[in-house]
């Protein structure tokens, strides 16, 4: 994440730990797939870039074991302070104002963090700065233009109106500096700083509990930009809420687009 005061979904709200929670449940597995196809091991020297939960951060310092390094970086940390042990460090950090937290790292991994980064192509050259020779970097990030409705099947008004409010989330994104179509780019853009064996895939999950779980944090969590940019009604926002909860929505979130490659 980045310092910013138009941040939209800010680590300090109520809601981020059970959004964490729901993102380590829909986005975990495709991770450390990829983080073992890299080669994570003992002795690695790692940087998790605006880690904000612990499960990526765990997992890696169980991989590094106590001849690794895990440096966990956030511009809140907060949530961070269970894992704050060694071979864990934990520190605040703007990735994209800042330099990089130490050079050399065997890898460097983000998730869901850039596209909301003002300066992200500054972000990016840091992450790559800090790799040694032969490291790798990992970046997954989301790209909601892709597909940008919540229910891609609106069979009635109550996938009408998730699609409105998912509608409303998105400009909120945008008027704040987020890049709805970063994801696709991905590739490219590891190419473009020297990057080589560059690969791509992406991850849609289109209903799960984890799905309505996110979204229903995720909409209390604007609530009230929401209602104040006139985008929704607390009435609107009241019945889509009981809509979730019922379980009757095959509820989807944007596809998390995961692209990797080696520093030459």
């Amino acid at each position: 994440m980045t310092r910013s005061d138009g941040y939209l979904l800010d680590n300090r709200q109520s809601e981020a730990e059970q959004r964490f929670e729901a993102f380590a449940t829909l986005f975990d597995p495709t991770t450390f797939r990829h983080l073992e196809r890299l080669g994570v091991g003992p002795g690695w020297r790692c940087w998790e870039v605006g880690a904000g939960g612990t499960s990526v951060v765990s997992w890696l310092a169980k991989k590094v074991g106590p001849t690794g390094k895990v440096v966990a970086t956030d511009i809140d940390t907060s949530l961070l302070a269970a894992v704050a042990r060694p071979p864990v460090e934990v520190s605040v950090h703007d990735v994209g104002a800042e330099e990089p937290p130490g050079e050399g790292f065997d890898l460097v991994h983000a998730r869901l963090v850039l596209v909301h980064v003002p300066d992200r192509d500054r972000a990016l050259r840091s992450m790559v700065k800090a790799l040694r020779p032969g490291g790798r970097l990992l970046v997954e990030d989301a790209d909601p233009a892709l597909q940008p409705l919540i229910c891609p099947d609106e069979s009635g008004p109550e996938q009408q109106l998730a699609n409105r409010l998912r509608h409303g989330f998105r400009k909120l994104l945008a008027d704040r500096g987020a890049d709805l179509s970063y994801g696709r780019r991905l590739p490219r853009l590891l190419r473009e700083a020297g990057l080589r064996r560059v690969e791509a895939d992406a991850y849609f999950p289109l209903t799960s509990p984890a799905c309505a779980a996110l979204e229903s944090a995720t909409v209390r969590q604007i609530r009230d930009q929401l209602v104040t940019a006139g985008l929704a009604t607390d009435e609107d926002i009241e019945q889509h809420l009981a809509n979730v909860a019922s379980g009757a929505m095959d509820l989807a979130t944007a596809p998390m687009i995961s692209a990797w490659g080696r520093k030459a």
